[in-house]
């Protein structure tokens, strides 16, 4: 390797982690955003590097286009995938702790709610307003005038953000919903059956469907009842989070950003009165979800 070879694969590599960043909010697995950002290496090994002025800027433009490359792929197997709307294709070993790390650090909510955007509008997100890129530049990537590709992003931002939800048939508005639902995932986490119990109603009933639980889904009556079956998978609980499903407070299941279930809840006299668990694909392909506002 030459000294120009070695000196650009410094600056690459100084360069990776910015990449990386930019491609797994883009792909949602690291697996897929490693195989990103090594194309890019390789494209850029075949470039004429000196002519580059603005390096980082460059590799940035080249990971999106990749990236959105694999996502219309993706979307076009999606209509005959059987797994989960977010799994992915992993061509790459991984580390599956730093995966769930980084998956963390950027917001397993964030990351849900991404994968249900289309590739267009999620790379216009990604790209302005977590990285700050500029309209005209996400719009050479996308292949949109600088106006349409503001559009995608204010669309995919409406999407992400969601809006302040109606009460709902119980008076409860979102902060009383979202301190509802927090209670419940924290009194998951912890396997605290007391905690749990105090925020389920007298009444309450949780229906599973066939693929959350085979073969042909639950229905469990009653707080305690229920609490002390759900204690036996409280460990499962750390990759859950409060969003917004269809306009009001729910949870996602998501180990390492990819969406699993579902819960949607509903409220009653200040309690969780119902919650409905939604696996199947199709479905939770239909739901609109939301990262809660801070």
């Amino acid at each position: 390797m030459s000294a120009d070879e070695q000196t650009l694969a410094r600056l690459f590599e100084a360069s990776r982690p910015h990449l990386q960043g930019v491609a797994f909010r883009m792909l949602g697995s690291l697996p897929e955003a490693d195989d990103a950002v090594q194309e890019a290496w390789l494209r850029l090994s075949r470039s004429d590097a000196a002519a580059v002025e603005n390096l980082t800027g460059w590799l940035t433009t080249v990971v999106a286009r990749i990236c959105l490359d694999m996502l219309r792929s993706r979307k076009a197997r999606v209509a005959g995938d059987t797994e989960s709307p977010t799994s992915s294709v992993q061509t790459t070993s991984v580390d599956p702790e730093h995966e769930a790390l980084l998956a963390e650090s950027v917001g397993l909510a964030l990351l849900v709610v991404l994968q249900a955007l289309d590739p267009a509008e999620r790379i216009a997100f990604v790209l302005h307003d977590l990285f700050a890129v500029p309209f005209d530049d996400v719009a050479s990537i996308v292949g949109r005038s600088p106006d349409a590709a503001r559009q995608l992003a204010s669309r995919a931002r409406r999407r992400v953000r969601g809006a302040e939800p109606a009460r709902d048939g119980s008076g409860a508005g979102l902060a009383e919903q979202r301190r509802l639902v927090e209670a419940f995932v924290a009194a998951l986490r912890s396997a605290d059956f007391e905690g749990l119990v105090a925020v389920l109603g007298p009444e309450f009933v949780i229906r599973a469907d066939a693929t959350a639980s085979p073969p042909n889904g639950s229905l469990v009556r009653g707080a305690e009842t229920w609490a002390k079956q759900a204690l036996a998978w409280a460990r499962g609980a750390k990759d859950s989070r409060p969003v917004l499903v269809n306009g009001s407070v729910g949870v996602v299941l998501a180990p390492r950003g990819r969406l699993l279930r579902v819960l949607l809840v509903t409220f009653a006299e200040g309690k969780i009165a119902k919650i409905e668990v939604v696996a199947d694909p199709e479905q939770l392909r239909q739901l609109d979800l939301s990262v809660l506002p801070d």
